[in-house]
């Protein structure tokens, strides 16, 4: 009953991860404007060279996985509250300090910046709308996405009317710095649950690591690699495919995640069970992924990331990281760390390789990336197989 008055705060809450659709997607929007400012080589067909601003991007990863093994525990010891403010404050410095960088070292730091708010908001935000809404608290945890997902759907629209009107990127920067600032202090304000501490008793247990624990480790990985492969690369695949405005391949993207997450939602209430998703999806995802490598027209490119949205980004890690809480009910929030520090692994690693690609893959680095997608995504299959053949009945019970 008492809960209600924390629903304002759940509201600010849910914001940030808004917020956070748009800081991991915005440099990837804004590729050509930051290698020029990053003084990056123009090439003959008079656009500048990426392969600097993919490196930088794959700060983010670096930032995750430098914060998650201090933001777990700093958020059990000192409260969700003080981690949240935490990982706003990095924001802050990412909104502000980003349109200001000349050179890739700066901008690195301020990625990483991204990355490290981003972890401290995870082991927030989740726990604390759990809390909040615990009778509905796998609902409460999809909307965690949801938000995410609608931060990524309006970037792209709002991007291509600040570029009709002739604005900056440096105004949107600061426009979502303003955003930023006045939901820190609604959080800062707004009551929240006092969970300090109550996860330290079950913390001194040991896990005892399984071999489905390893494969869903392993499969946090590759399916964190489908979709940040494809968020942050499928520009420059729709510019190669002639399409005119590829920024509106990140919003049919982000409804294809909107549409997945109520789908599958419902899907889980009828009694599919989340270990044959695992498989389903990502198999979807690399036929679609072989769709759009072997039809080479601009509509291929809307359609796959509808598609992409709804098969590789829209559940199917909150899925492996729930599945995997079943197995450890009494280390939710270790486990839950284990899968997502395998995904920050993953944002790192293949948004580096797929800056390598774009640099050695010349005008065909597009689809070069769209092969190297589809091998990280049909291992992730496999594991999948692996896990329902031994462990699926298992899991089920």
């Amino acid at each position: 009953m008492n809960k209600r008055k924390y629903y304002p705060a759940a509201v600010a809450l849910y914001i940030t991860y808004f917020i956070l659709g748009i800081s991991a997607t915005i440099v990837g929007q804004y590729k050509q404007e930051f290698a020029a400012a990053w003084g990056a080589e123009r090439l003959a067909d008079g656009t500048f060279e990426i392969s600097r601003v993919m490196a930088v991007i794959a700060a983010i990863g670096l930032g995750r996985l430098v914060a998650f093994p201090v933001a777990g525990p700093f958020s059990d010891s000192f409260g969700r509250k003080k981690s949240a403010l935490v990982g706003m404050a990095f924001f802050i410095v990412f909104f502000v300090g980003l349109p200001f960088t000349t050179n890739t070292a700066a901008a690195y730091i301020l990625l990483m910046c991204s990355g490290i708010g981003n972890s401290f908001l995870d082991t927030s935000v989740t726990p604390s709308c759990m809390e909040i809404f615990s009778e509905n608290g796998a609902v409460a945890n999809l909307f965690t996405k949801f938000s995410t997902s609608v931060g990524q759907f309006v970037l792209p629209i709002v991007i291509i009317f600040f570029s009709n009107a002739g604005i900056t990127y440096h105004t949107l920067f600061f426009t979502v710095a303003v955003l930023v600032i006045a939901d820190t202090i609604a959080i800062l304000l707004l009551p929240l649950p006092d969970t300090k501490g109550k996860a330290a008793k079950a913390a001194k247990k040991k896990i005892k690591i399984s071999s489905a624990l390893l494969l869903l480790i392993g499969i946090g990985f590759t399916s964190s690699a489908t979709f940040m492969i494809f968020m942050n690369c499928n520009q420059e695949l729709g510019k190669l495919y002639g399409l005119a405005k590829p920024q509106m391949i990140q919003s049919f993207y982000s409804i294809g995640i909107i549409t997945a997450i109520l789908t599958t939602s419902v899907l889980v209430k009828k009694g599919i069970k989340p270990i044959r998703i695992l498989v389903a999806y990502p198999t979807t995802a690399f036929l679609v992924l072989c769709m759009m490598y072997f039809i080479r027209i601009p509509q291929i490119c809307l359609v796959g990331g509808f598609l992409m949205g709804f098969f590789a980004a829209g559940g199917v890690l909150q899925l492996t990281t729930s599945t995997a809480n079943e197995l450890y009910p009494e280390h939710k929030g270790t486990i839950t760390a284990m899968v997502m520090f395998a995904s920050s692994v993953s944002n790192y690693v293949v948004i580096n390789v797929a800056g390598f690609l774009t640099k050695t893959g010349g005008a065909e680095g597009p689809r070069y990336i769209l092969l190297f997608n589809m091998a990280v995504t049909f291992l992730g299959i496999l594991l999948a197989v692996i896990l329902n053949v031994k462990y699926g009945n298992e899991i089920e019970k």
